[in-house]
């Protein structure tokens, strides 16, 4: 589980290799992440956009920007959370990422939230030890 908080919001996210999902042998590998976002601010507070940063094992860096999470805009109210599952392929065997979530509070101020990096460790991964 890898957890952060920034501006009164707490990200946790806890990723899953899905093994069914990949085919090692064809360069694809699939992991789900699943994020719980918890509302620590004393008002509400609406989740608008995300940012992510994914960088497979090669180095290759791919960008995702887009308006809310799973096709929503979640309002989380003080001391809730939100949570979703979503997904992510790679064509190598490990990678990492790292994001942002976008808010506006109720007085229609903007604000970020860092999400936490995390790994993404797939079984087939062979570290090499230098």
């Amino acid at each position: 589980m890898y957890e952060q908080t920034t501006n009164g919001i707490t990200i946790r996210v806890r990723p899953v290799f899905l093994e069914d999902q990949s085919s090692p042998g064809g360069g694809h590998f699939v992991w789900a992440y699943h994020v719980t976002v918890t509302n620590g601010r004393p008002t509400s507070v609406q989740l608008v956009n995300r940012y992510w940063r994914i960088t497979d094992a090669g180095g290759r860096v791919q960008e995702v920007r887009g308006a809310g999470v799973v096709g929503e805009q979640p309002v989380i109210h003080p001391g809730d959370s939100f949570e979703y599952t979503s997904g992510t392929p790679l064509p190598t065997p490990s990678g990492i990422m790292v994001g942002a979530y976008g808010f506006v509070d109720e007085d229609g101020e903007q604000f970020e939230a860092a999400v936490p990096a995390f790994s993404l460790d797939s079984p087939h991964d062979r570290a090499a030890v230098n």
